[in-house]
């Protein structure tokens, strides 16, 4: 086994079974591990109507905070504590995701399945991450965002995780 390889569970078994053990390099298991995110849709109510808080890529792209699911929290905590490292959100997270979808990471050639969570933001602080921006949107402004700078499928996906975002909220609203 050479630096920087795993044996596979049960390789040593395999391989007295006449089989060639397996082997996988830490680097893909790096990138396994990260096959997994949260994102967080953070939202807040106006008398003017419904606003999305979105923040920068690194490249310059708008979108919502996101990043890897983490051992030994639930995916809505994961979320929260996106949502406040990128965009310093203290808010109401709602526990079960209300969608997926699933994003292609060609860098790494994996697909990255994103669990989706609404939060009703409180208030904010500083954000933890320097040059994220967050900003307040108006959801047509925001879907432009999402959109621009991005491949049609994956702009088609996140303007979909906006507007189903914004049916789940006037659906709440209508109930409260």
């Amino acid at each position: 086994m050479s630096a920087g390889e795993v044996r596979a569970p049960n390789a040593d078994a395999r391989s007295r079974m006449g089989r060639p053990a397996r082997f996988f390099h830490l680097d893909h298991l790096r990138r396994l591990r990260g096959s997994e995110q949260v994102a967080a849709v953070c939202y807040r109510v106006r008398k003017s109507g419904i606003e999305f808080l979105l923040v920068e890529t690194r490249n310059g792209c708008w979108t919502f905070p996101k990043g890897s699911a983490e051992p030994g929290i639930t995916h809505a905590q994961a979320a929260a504590l996106e949502a406040f490292e990128e965009a310093g959100v203290h808010g109401r997270m709602e526990e079960t995701a209300f969608m997926q979808y699933v994003r292609c990471k060609r860098s790494e050639r994996i697909d990255v399945v994103v669990n989706v969570h609404l939060c009703e933001v409180l208030w904010l602080d500083r954000p933890q991450e320097e040059g994220r921006n967050p900003t307040w949107f108006p959801p047509g402004k925001a879907t432009r965002k999402l959109r621009s700078g991005r491949g049609v499928e994956h702009g088609v996906q996140l303007a979909d995780v906006l507007a189903q975002a914004l049916r789940r909220i006037q659906e709440s609203l209508k109930l409260r």
